[in-house]
């Protein structure tokens, strides 16, 4: 039977093709090249926009996505900063009902 069938936790921790990763960064790296040696890689294209998101960003983009969108692990947060805090969520402190207009007397 194929993967398709396998549980989702199983699926995400199976590593992406070496040969599509391999591709993906050389392709990634080659339009980073370009980028910096070529001065009109740099710019604007009638049919396609800025060439450098497309030369350098989405090759990186598409690499990332190989990996199922995970954040290396320095940017994880490992100092604790981004927990959330557990227990009750804090309240208003209660002020005392007043009325609205003065009491007639």
């Amino acid at each position: 039977m194929s993967n398709l069938s396998a549980p989702s936790s199983r699926r995400s921790r199976q590593q992406p093709d070496p040969h599509v990763v391999r591709t993906v960064r050389q392709v990634a790296l080659a339009g980073l090249a370009l980028v910096l040696v070529w001065p009109a890689a740099r710019g604007y294209s009638q049919w396609i926009g800025w060439l450098p998101l497309w030369l350098v960003g989405m090759p990186l983009v598409a690499w990332w996505a190989l990996y199922r969108f995970r954040l290396p692990a320095a940017w994880r947060g490992g100092n604790g900063a981004g927990k959330r805090r557990r227990g009750p969520q804090a309240r208003r402190a209660r002020r005392p009902l007043r009325p609205r207009w003065g009491q007639a007397a």
